[in-house]
């Protein structure tokens, strides 16, 4: 079984349920297993709602701006990227990804190739303080995915963050392959 969707959402806040309760019906009619349908669809509510408050002015005279959702569900695993068009994850970090209990460095290209200073990838976010408004979506979007990437996009600007997990199915699910 395969299914996928893409959006193209306006950079509000309204849209972000609208994703979410997409996700959310796609796994459902799947038989996705709901713990995992939760997970996935609170890591995807972070995501979006850190393209719409991060995400980038629009083109000029044009009104809010967009960001857009794509989301996989192929075989086992779950994949769901949020791109915007924004500035990006700031230049300098170390590239990072994560992996279910452990993080690994990815190492940097050789200078002859090297990526711009705006396509570099943010290093694992610091967990932030108990009183802090904001600053947690990332560092919950690493717990509840299996895998997980940042980075920006090259040439265009714009952050991307995707990520996966394994999925596990309800007995009656109805969309499973025998």
């Amino acid at each position: 079984m395969s299914i996928w969707w893409s959006l193209h959402l306006r950079r509000e806040a309204a849209s972000v349920p609208l994703a979410r309760r997409l996700l959310i019906g796609t796994m459902e009619s799947a038989g996705v297993h709901p713990d995992i349908s939760y997970d996935l669809s609170l890591a995807l509510t972070e995501a979006c709602a850190n393209a719409v408050e991060h995400g980038g002015a629009a083109a000029p005279g044009a009104p809010g701006g967009a960001y857009r959702v794509t989301a996989y569900l192929d075989g086992e695993k779950c994949r769901i990227e949020v791109a915007d068009s924004g500035p990006g994850f700031p230049p300098g970090r170390v590239l990072m990804s994560r992996r279910r209990g452990r993080r690994r460095r990815r190492a940097r290209r050789p200078a002859a190739v090297a990526p711009p200073a705006s396509s570099v990838l943010p290093t694992a976010p610091s967990v932030p303080s108990e009183t802090a408004e904001s600053g947690r979506g990332l560092c919950l979007i690493r717990e509840l995915a299996d895998h997980v990437d940042f980075g920006n996009k090259p040439g265009r600007g714009g952050a991307v963050i995707s990520f996966d997990k394994v999925l596990k199915w309800r007995e009656d699910a109805p969309l499973i392959s025998a």
